[in-house]
């Protein structure tokens, strides 16, 4: 599908707006890139769209609050950054849509939020009700409660995870780079902007490099990582360069900006999406050859005479990720049996499994069906 017939389809799109695109160091919030941003999202409103913002950019402008000018190291100066400035970058965004009669909502996930399927799905609703009441969304990790979200996660994750929750049509990320190029612009001039992608390369993976500037937490590799996740889904991405004031404008016009990752492959659906990338693993279940081979070749269910070791802690209905014998990730999903049960039937038939446990719940320690290959 070429790109304008593609972006003109795109009934509900996530943008993901990076830090550095909405405020900068000691200058906190950028008022007029905020309102220039509001404009050209009004445009795709008129299109009959539905439109979630994702927003970076409240532990920076909670900095310049605070006058601090070295990002926070500890935990607690990080919550308290993102308390100020999280108020602060709502009230902006509030402000600015009001002037064009259109309302915002806040919304604050964590990962919980997103890991448990009735939460999942609950937070979904919230979403089609706004939508369908006119209101845009703005989302960010609640950082003031979610200590793993902001020692480990980032916006680019969080916007991927958006778009499967609500069913998005598109990821747009709005960073201040003009799209994936063939190197590093920054050390190499002469690297080529690829504008195309329908499968990512290992070379391509490799050009994509981390972050290193105090405004930003992802970097071009989080960007490809979120790519990988919408696309799995069988959703695009376009990377553009929000520094550009039109720059939705141009690429929905037709014009070939920025780049537009179209994955080709199997698509996962919702659910087996939500088990993928929303779960966070519990636990490490170690398979024998031929149990790997089963799962990766011939689309089986895992049963409890292909396990060698489990690790971790978990309860029946958790997440966990599979490994082959040399330790490899292959697979990850939702066990029949809590850690300790799958100690006591590992390596056995499923017909033994009432004699060891007193009772039989399921013959499969993993249901193909709640499970997803890696």
């Amino acid at each position: 599908m070429q790109r304008p017939h593609l972006l003109k389809n795109s009934r509900r799109i996530v943008i993901k707006i990076g830090s550095r695109i909405i405020a900068s160091r000691g200058a906190g919030l950028n008022k007029a890139r905020i309102e220039k941003l509001a404009r050209e999202i009004l445009k795709l409103r008129k299109r009959k769209c539905d439109v979630a913002i994702v927003s970076s950019g409240a532990i920076l402008a909670g900095m310049e609050k605070l006058g601090l000018s070295e990002r926070p190291k500890t935990m607690p100066l990080k919550q308290a950054a993102a308390a100020v400035g999280q108020s602060q970058l709502m009230w902006l965004f509030e402000k600015t849509f009001k002037v064009h009669k259109t309302l915002v909502a806040q919304i604050l996930l964590t990962g919980e939020d997103l890991s448990d399927r009735k939460r999942f799905l609950n937070s979904r609703n919230t979403f089609i009700t706004l939508f369908e009441n006119g209101v845009i969304p703005i989302v960010n990790e609640n950082d003031t409660v979610s200590i793993d979200e902001i020692k480990f996660g980032d916006n680019d994750h969080l916007a991927a995870l958006v778009t499967n929750l609500i069913d998005a049509d598109l990821l747009i990320i709005l960073t201040d780079v003009d799209g994936l190029f063939t190197e590093d612009p920054r050390i190499n001039p002469g690297a080529e902007l690829i504008s195309y992608v329908e499968e990512l390369t290992p070379e391509m993976e490799k050009s994509a490099s981390g972050s290193a500037t105090l405004e930003g937490t992802g970097g071009m590799s989080s960007k490809v990582a979120a790519a990988k996740k919408v696309g799995a889904y069988g959703v695009p991405a376009l990377l553009l360069n929000g520094t550009n004031p039109e720059i939705l404008s141009e690429a929905f016009d037709g014009k070939p900006v920025g780049t537009l990752f179209n994955l080709k492959g199997d698509k996962l659906n919702s659910r087996k999406h939500w088990i993928a990338f929303s779960m966070k693993s519990k636990g490490e279940i170690r398979l024998d050859p031929g149990a790997a081979a089963a799962l990766l070749s011939r689309g089986k269910s895992l049963l409890p005479s292909g396990i060698l070791s489990v690790k971790g802690t978990f309860a029946s209905g958790d997440a966990v990720t599979c490994v082959d014998p040399d330790g490899n990730e292959i697979a990850k999903g939702l066990v029949n049996y809590p850690a300790a049960e799958l100690v006591k039937i590992k390596g056995i038939k499923s017909s033994a499994i009432e004699s060891v446990l007193g009772y039989k719940f399921s013959d499969e320690a993993i249901h193909r069906d709640n499970l997803v290959i890696l």
